[in-house]
């Protein structure tokens, strides 16, 4: 999911993500005793430069404006990627003087067929909302035929792009950035050199968090044992939003002896965490700050660390520029060096050495000199 970007997006008491990647505090030590690794010798730390994406604290009159948001699967409650969109979304409100009246809010249904996603983006630009955000790929094809049909329409596209259509603006991310940073977190904290990877729907765009994860938990300890589980297959999109099902691929992997587990499963990860606090170990969050959401605080204490995808940051950014007119100033990917990736260590759990690496490792990775696999 900051620079002058971050400011402009500064969490309300709406936003449950956190903003700074670097609220660490005292707790347990970056090789807990007992840890199995060996771990390589980790990069000299050096400051990490960051450029800011297009809101800049500019202040932007959208007091006119109608903006409407179509959520992926799950919508506002996922305790992930949704929730990201909605805490950009109300940002804009607040930020732009949007009136509550000109909002509008539209939630999709697992496995629905593409004429449910065309009716929804078609109902919310026939009304006259426009700024419109999809939030998902699923919203691809959907757009291909809606966006034509209102040229006057910006839409912005989470996740993925529309060739040729000139009215959707992609918001895409490096995925993998985050996860590699996630990565390094597991192989650190577990006991038994042993961590787990839980996707929700085995499609291309998991699988880069996938990728990531694996390679920097790789790198920091070579000799790391990974295991996976997807929930469902490519298709099957009820992945994202079943948290038994959550629970049930992760008692698989923490019974093989993984004992951190890292979901990029949307909803399905409040049962991913669930059977880590039941067993015992520990688990890293996706997307969101997770520690930091309502819906997984019953099981907040087992999570050491988030992965942040700024799905916020991004939302916010569009309907800034859009207001703005200046859509070309968005960044082409949201990623570590325009702060649209990143990782937070809420609750206190990585200590001054752990935090050390970890922004060695993303000071080199947005330096270019790591290369993080987007495939698995």
């Amino acid at each position: 999911m900051r620079g002058t970007a971050v400011a402009a997006i500064a969490l309300t008491s709406l936003m449950v993500v956190s903003a700074c990647a670097k609220d660490s505090g005292g707790g347990n030590t970056s090789t807990p005793s007992g840890n199995a690794c060996e771990f390589s010798t980790p990069p000299t730390a050096s400051a990490s430069s960051s450029t800011s994406a297009a809101a800049d604290g500019k202040k932007v009159d959208g007091s006119a404006l109608k903006i409407g948001l179509a959520y992926d699967i799950g919508g506002r409650g996922d305790a992930s990627f949704n929730d990201l969109a909605a805490a950009g979304f109300d940002k804009a409100i607040t930020d732009m003087g949007v009136k509550k009246e000109n909002t509008r809010e539209l939630s999709a249904a697992p496995n629905e067929d593409e004429t449910a996603k065309q009716t929804r983006l078609r109902q919310l630009a026939s009304e006259g909302f426009n700024p419109i955000v999809g939030v998902g790929f699923a919203y691809t094809e959907s757009l291909k035929v809606v966006a034509p049909e209102f040229p006057n329409v910006k839409f912005g596209l989470v996740d993925s792009a529309v060739d040729g259509v000139t009215n959707v603006t992609p918001l895409v991310f490096a995925e993998q950035e985050g996860a590699f940073l996630a990565g390094v977190v597991a192989a650190y904290q577990s006991k038994n050199c042993h961590v787990g990877f839980v996707g929700g729907v085995d499609i291309p765009l998991i699988q880069k968090f996938e990728a990531g994860y694996n390679q920097g938990a790789q790198t920091a300890a070579p000799k790391v044992k990974i295991d996976k589980k997807y929930i469902t297959p490519a298709g099957d999109f009820t992945g994202f939003q079943d948290p038994p099902k959550g629970q049930e691929a992760a008692k698989g992997l923490i019974d093989k002896g993984a004992d951190v587990l890292y979901p990029a499963a949307g909803a399905s990860g409040i049962g991913v965490f669930a059977a880590v606090k039941e067993a015992g170990v520990l688990g890293i969050g996706c997307d969101a700050d997770q520690y930091n959401q309502p819906a997984l605080a019953a099981n907040r204490d087992v999570i050491v660390a988030s992965s942040l995808k700024r799905v916020d940051v991004a939302v916010y950014d569009f309907f800034h520029a859009a207001a703005a007119n200046d859509l070309a100033s968005l960044p082409k990917v949201f990623d570590l060096k325009s702060d649209g990736m990143g990782y937070a260590t809420s609750g206190g759990k990585i200590d001054a050495k752990l935090q050390g690496i970890l922004e060695a490792y993303k000071a080199q990775i947005i330096e270019g000199k790591i290369k993080v696999a987007d495939k698995i």
